[in-house]
């Protein structure tokens, strides 16, 4: 039985393994340039982000309808209780798939499908998180926010992802100040490649609640040791960070640093089928390479729902805090 986690940096699009990518693209007569699931598998080497991103964006393809994204949602549900999440806080890309001719309500009906039924068939509680591209413009983000109201009492929060360098924070003041307005919770990812002032940015400037990434904070002592008082949870991904190369290898990663300086730090599993591990694999991963004790791993484990958007049922946080507690390892 793995230790009882919640998931908070999790793209339902990098979900999708080249299995289901092939069985997506036959039911939709999508014609992939690759000759199999080996040779799509080998496509998954980057150099960095926007390597990554071609690919991603390229296979979303697939994906047509809502029954698509129910599978895709499914897939990774089902791949996640088996690595003891018990709470996902899942990302997409709206403006991906409208850009395709896909619907707002297509992606989000079809992930509903799944999400509805997560308690009961995973063991899963979930929230949904609409995420932004931040090399669209400003103008696309709050088209897009507009364009997800009909769908409000099923999204949680926003988000800002994809390409960060030459995107400052700064770009999606408007849409955040609307998103605050309709009652959404905030997030972004900064100081993944970007600099550590797109973290201050990000704060100050877009009001987030959690940093996704947010490993460069550590060049900042000031911008860390707000973070620590404030309590601004992070939303660290390891192996995604290997892939794209923001560190040389895992036993670079500054995550032991970041706990010893008090930071509220999460693991998390990013684009798992491009990245090489769901959460646990990423737990694994770094209790390995990182020598973590039990008490850490512990302390990732509290933190992560700690730093989940539970205020609206604080008792089932108690309840998955008092699992971490009981866990044996």
């Amino acid at each position: 039985m793995p230790l009882p986690k919640a998931e908070l940096h999790l793209h339902i699009e990098g979900t999708l393994e080249p299995e289901l990518a092939f069985e997506l693209a036959a039911r939709n007569g999508v014609e992939l340039p690759y000759a199999d699931e080996d040779e799509l598998r080998k496509a998954y080497e980057f150099e960095d982000l926007q390597s990554f991103l071609n690919l991603y964006y390229e296979l979303m393809a697939v994906l047509r309808t809502e029954r698509d994204f129910e599978d895709l949602a499914n897939a990774y549900l089902a791949r996640a209780a088996a690595q003891g999440v018990r709470h996902a806080e899942i990302f997409f890309d709206p403006q991906a798939h409208l850009a395709r001719g896909v619907g707002m309500g297509t992606v989000v009906e079809g992930l509903w499908r799944a999400l509805q039924h997560s308690e009961s068939v995973h063991g899963i509680s979930t929230r949904l998180i609409l995420c932004f591209l931040r090399d669209e413009s400003a103008e696309s983000a709050l088209q897009t926010l507009e364009a997800a109201k009909p769908y409000l009492d099923r999204i949680t929060g926003v988000g800002l992802d994809s390409a960060e360098v030459g995107h400052p924070p700064v770009k999606f003041r408007e849409v955040y100040e609307a998103a605050a307005a309709l009652g959404l919770r905030r997030v972004a990812h900064a100081g993944e490649e970007g600099p550590p002032e797109y973290i201050t940015e990000a704060l100050d400037v877009l009001g987030i609640e959690r940093v996704d990434h947010g490993l460069r904070c550590m060049e900042d002592e000031q911008l860390v040791a707000r973070l620590v008082r404030d309590r601004i949870p992070l939303t660290l991904c390891p192996l995604s960070n290997v892939r794209l190369r923001t560190v040389d290898t895992l036993a670079d990663h500054p995550l032991p640093a970041m706990l010893d300086a008090g930071l509220l730090c999460t693991v998390n599993s990013d684009d798992p089928a491009y990245f090489g591990g769901y959460a646990g694999d990423n737990f694994d991963a770094v209790r390995q390479t990182l020598a973590l004790s039990h008490d850490r791993l512990r302390e990732l484990a509290r933190n992560s729902f700690l730093a989940s958007f539970l205020e609206d049922d604080e008792e089932r946080r108690a309840r998955y805090l008092s699992e971490v507690e009981a866990y044996e390892f």
